[in-house]
């Protein structure tokens, strides 16, 4: 009995504390921000070229490397882009924070739960998340949701509004993607809000925020790609990502962008980027876990330690904690292990 009371929940769930909307996709001038239209999606028909890697057979031999290039490579693919008069793309959405980090939405286990609330109280009172809103509000700050969007525009500018207040207006490039260490009085003021909300202290915080890039006349746009299952079904290779007609950007690749603030993890160094805030530390286009249960760098390995009373060796450890908690999940303990 006694090694249940130590043991993590068996039942343990966290819901997200930041609550991101779809981001929606208009198109307008930067100039003249009044007149905006809804981007929709534009559907091609291409005739491609085969680019992709050739078996060395059919590589070395030019006979059949030439037969292979001479076949047709049709595809039907989404597309988005801005009107042949726009040259700035807005993408629009909200973020809720909520509070209540020391409740776990499920948790079977009350021994464990009375330890987890005191470290979490703890948490709040020492350090009372000013170092995860500083980094969410850099997120916004620097329009890191604008993902590819951001890249090789001339000008970016994000207007944050927060329950209905005077706006707040960033200059994106003024703000690094990967140094969290400063912030400037209005990236503060951002984030002193954010930390009231997550600590409690507000229980309302909604977060109006548009971003502007411009991008150049009639330019390609990026919204979220659809991920298709079952491509041998459909009738395109590309299917992008829209809302009553409305281009947008899944909520979950918003999210993921405003938590891109693990600078902690082991590797890290400044030739390293930020990573987003994950147990493991997962980069999936890299193929890589940056935080392993071999090296107790994990979220589960730290975890377990911190809610049961156990120091951790620094705050950067604990602010990576609770900003998984922040995130939301489910970490119960199974009865098995």
């Amino acid at each position: 009995m006694a090694k249940n009371e130590k043991a993590v929940a068996s039942v343990l769930a966290f819901e997200k504390k930041l609550v991101p909307s779809d981001g929606y996709f208009y198109g307008t001038t930067w100039n003249n921000r009044t007149e905006q239209t809804a981007l929709k999606l534009i559907e091609k028909s291409v005739r491609g070229t085969i680019s992709n890697r050739l078996k060395p057979a059919v590589a070395s031999d030019s006979l059949k490397l030439n037969a292979e290039v001479e076949k047709a490579n049709l595809q039907t693919v989404d597309a988005c882009a801005l009107g042949e008069n726009q040259d700035t793309l807005k993408v629009a959405f909200t973020l809720k924070v909520l509070g209540g980090i020391e409740n776990p939405s499920a948790c079977n286990n009350e021994t464990f739960l009375k330890s987890y609330q005191s470290v979490a109280k703890q948490y709040v009172e020492q350090h009372g998340f000013e170092e995860l809103s500083k980094r969410y509000a850099l997120n916004i700050a620097n329009a890191r949701f604008l993902w590819r969007n951001r890249v090789g525009a001339e000008k970016v500018e994000v207007v944050a509004q927060v329950n209905g207040q005077e706006a707040i207006t960033f200059n994106a490039f003024d703000y690094a993607l990967h140094n969290f260490e400063t912030a400037d009085t209005k990236v503060q003021h951002l984030a002193d809000q954010i930390a009231q909300a997550l600590k409690g202290e507000v229980l309302y915080l909604l977060i109006k925020i548009e971003a502007y890039a411009l991008v150049g006349k009639s330019q390609e746009v990026y919204p979220s790609e659809e991920l298709v299952l079952d491509k041998g079904k459909g009738t395109k290779s590309k299917i992008l990502y829209d809302v009553n007609n409305v281009a947008a950007m899944h909520s979950q690749k918003v999210g993921n962008a405003l938590r891109t603030i693990d600078t902690w993890y082991p590797e890290f160094n400044e030739k390293q980027t930020a990573i987003a805030i994950e147990p493991y530390g997962a980069v999936t286009n890299l193929g890589k876990a940056y935080r392993t249960p071999k090296a107790k760098q994990d979220f589960f390995s730290l975890f377990d330690k911190y809610a049961l009373g156990e120091s951790l060796e620094n705050a950067e450890q604990e602010h990576y904690v609770m900003a998984v908690l922040v995130r939301g999940g489910v970490f119960g303990q199974s009865s098995k292990d």
